[in-house]
């Protein structure tokens, strides 16, 4: 039995659709974007970073509590905050590269456009990371997600109080990117794209 489970895992790893994968929850989740840029514009421009790093916060710290308590009395699904904290990481790529004296409302098109972007550069991230840690997201359980992305938003405060200057670790894009891709993984799980 541990010699199939060994070829199986050495199989994702040499022929991963991981790639494919990750477009389908990308896709999904700019799917929503994109609905909501249209009903509400670009309103979340107005967002500072670290009023971004608490929204995903409150996104994970919710995903967390239903995960401990086995019960949702809101009703918003633990995939539909898991595609908010990917999309408010994206926002926050966003934001990060644009100069907050411009224009707060921004073109659907050049938004979408940024986005497509940001997913890719995450995208690739993802891959190369994928690479070196041999398709490990495969065996986590989704709660590590959360607990990995509770970590990261943890870390980000921490270089935004020290005014983003960090001595040895990767800056703040590096943790909204590895976020990001976290709730991929999450939401690849939940929606087990991987046996469709």
């Amino acid at each position: 039995m541990q010699g199939y489970l060994l070829l199986w895992q050495i199989k994702f790893i040499l022929n991963t659709d991981t790639p494919i994968l990750f477009d389908q929850a990308i896709n999904q989740c700019r799917d929503i974007f994109e609905k909501k840029t249209h009903d509400y514009g670009t309103a979340w421009r107005i967002l500072r970073p670290i009023s971004i790093t608490d929204q995903i916060f409150i996104k994970a710290q919710r995903i967390r509590s239903i995960e401990e308590k086995q019960e949702n009395k809101v009703g918003e699904s633990i995939e539909n905050e898991f595609i908010g904290i990917v999309n408010y990481c994206v926002i926050a790529l966003i934001q990060m590269e644009l100069d907050t004296s411009e224009d707060m409302e921004m073109n659907p098109d050049l938004v979408l456009k940024h986005y497509d972007t940001k997913a890719e550069m995450c995208k690739q991230l993802m891959v190369t990371k994928n690479h070196d840690y041999g398709e490990a997201w495969r065996d986590m359980r989704v709660s590590t997600y959360t607990d990995l992305i509770l970590m990261k938003i943890l870390r980000t405060k921490q270089i935004e109080d020290k005014g983003g200057k960090t001595l040895i670790s990767e800056g703040i894009d590096a943790n909204f990117s590895d976020m990001l891709n976290y709730a991929i993984f999450a939401l690849i799980r939940i929606n087990d794209f991987y046996k469709k």
